[in-house]
């Protein structure tokens, strides 16, 4: 039994409207050892020790494919692609700027992208009972975009504040987590705000662009 949540969605067009969408809420995550543990159930004929090894196989395999610029495809689960792009401590090409260009060593595998087989889609679809789990409703800045910018170029220009993490931006201007993050996303994309960052991943810092 999974539980669906209603939730409200930004207005990315700029019509002063919001949506509604559906989604699954997360019951929890299921890991490698349960994982197994469900394939090798009695009667399968399987041992646990041999299905571990086939799932380490094919992530190696799969892996090394990718690596190679293949798409890989699993039956009756999808098509599985690496993507690219270049390293957070690098700044993002134009097409005909006069920067400096990026060559194989300023890139990096950022993800994989993975678009599921609909017998897959149609499997869970037919285990799924669903049950009214609530409403999310976004969490609003009573700033403008404007004024969002100058808090957190305030907050950095404190000598008290050499860096800004996520947080402090989301406690600042009371956006959403994932609008916080978008948004300082765009402030660093354009060098006129001022914002840069600093570190990697979770140590992702912003502060003041030199």
């Amino acid at each position: 039994m999974a539980k669906y949540i209603k939730q409200e969605m930004p207005d990315f067009q700029g019509t002063g409207e919001t949506k509604c969408f559906y989604r699954l809420q997360t019951s929890g995550t299921l890991s490698p050892k349960e994982l197994i543990t469900r394939i090798a159930q009695p009667g399968s004929g399987l041992s646990e020790g041999t299905v571990a090894h086939v799932l380490q196989s094919l992530k190696d395999e799969m892996a090394k494919a990718m690596a190679d610029g293949y798409s890989v495809s699993v039956d009756g689960l999808g098509i599985f692609k690496a993507s690219i792009s270049v390293r957070e401590d690098k700044e993002m090409d134009t097409i005909n700027g006069d920067e400096p260009k990026h060559n194989a060593t300023s890139l990096q595998v950022t993800g994989i992208n993975y678009r599921a087989n609909k017998a897959l889609i149609s499997k869970t679809d037919s285990h799924c009972r669903l049950v009214r789990g609530g409403v999310r409703e976004l969490c609003r800045s009573s700033y403008t975009k404007e004024e969002r910018l100058q808090l957190a170029l305030d907050f950095l220009n404190d000598p008290a504040h050499p860096f800004m993490r996520l947080d402090d931006y989301v406690a600042l201007t009371g956006l959403s987590k994932p609008a916080a993050s978008r948004e300082l996303i765009e402030f660093r994309a354009n060098t006129e705000t001022g914002i840069t960052t600093i570190g990697r991943a979770t140590s992702k810092v912003y502060t003041k662009r030199g």
